[in-house]
């Protein structure tokens, strides 16, 4: 793993359904842009230097295309990433359905990782906690889902319990976004990056805290408020907690403070309600 002062490089891939807004993301993070023209892309790559939690990180994006004939071609030049973005787009349900495609594909270059490190192992030619800077040793490949186009409420297909839902059974972070409206955008990519930091600690036999990183029951819980060095969009209204080992989460709730009684009758509608993208 890099020293603290040498920067770390992180792949990542951008996949889902064509027209979910995948381009749209990659654009609002590396140039600050918006389009609403719909230009469907075969595969684009952009590079750039984040600062998280102290830490350089230099970040190669892929933002591939959606539409299924080039998904064969997407299974074989892009399984090697350090994470994935699953994006869908919240105004058409379909868009969720497909990202399971890119789910098994995923999982099953996650096995063949293990699988082969193990081999390794067995053999004598790998060392436990061995990895490379592309993540091609035992680290598993980190998996967000993004509810894309979350300013367009008035259209939503896809409720934040369904997004949310659908991404913890298969072991994957959730966020809803709006490349738009610039709503985390960085905070997504840091929540990717430090996904990638904690396996990548885990990977090298270093110290777990509290079990966060791949505790799937634990994977999607985000909360209001939280921040990310060196990453901040116009507004974050559904910011995840760090994976990383830190301080106690903060609770914050929408509206009035009082009404003990009616809160405690609706905490689990107001958990749901947090995830929502609102504008």
């Amino acid at each position: 793993m890099a020293s603290s002062s040498e920067p770390q490089r992180i792949t990542i891939t951008i996949c889902g359904d064509g027209g979910c807004g995948k381009s749209s993301i990659t654009l609002r993070l590396v140039r600050s842009q918006w389009t609403h023209e719909y230009d469907p892309t075969i595969e684009d790559s952009y590079s750039i230097t984040r600062r998280i939690d102290g830490q350089t990180y230099h970040l190669s994006l892929t933002d591939t295309a959606g539409q299924e004939e080039y998904r064969g071609m997407w299974a074989s030049s892009n399984l090697r990433s350090d994470a994935f973005l699953l994006v869908y787009d919240i105004t058409n349900k379909d868009s969720l359905g497909v990202l399971q495609e890119f789910n098994d594909l995923i999982d099953i270059e996650a096995e063949t990782r293990l699988d082969a490190w193990e081999r390794d192992l067995r053999s004598g030619r790998a060392k436990k906690g061995q990895q490379t800077p592309s993540g091609s040793g035992p680290v598993r490949p980190i998996k967000i889902v993004a509810g894309n186009k979350c300013d367009l409420q008035e259209s939503r297909q896809v409720l934040a319990r369904e997004g949310l839902d659908w991404a913890r059974k298969r072991g994957c972070g959730f966020m809803e976004t709006s490349a738009r409206n610039t709503v985390n955008i960085e905070e997504t990519f840091a929540l990717i990056v430090r996904r990638v930091v904690e396996a990548r600690r885990q990977a090298a036999g270093g110290s777990v805290g509290s079990g966060i990183g791949f505790d799937e029951r634990r994977n999607t819980v985000m909360s209001l408020g939280a921040s990310s060095s060196g990453m901040g969009t116009r507004r974050a209204v559904t910011a995840p907690l760090s994976p990383l080992p830190g301080g106690p989460e903060k609770e914050m709730s929408f509206g009035d403070a009082g009404g003990g009684g009616q809160e405690k009758e609706n905490k689990f509608l107001g958990f749901f309600r947090r995830l929502a993208c609102w504008r």
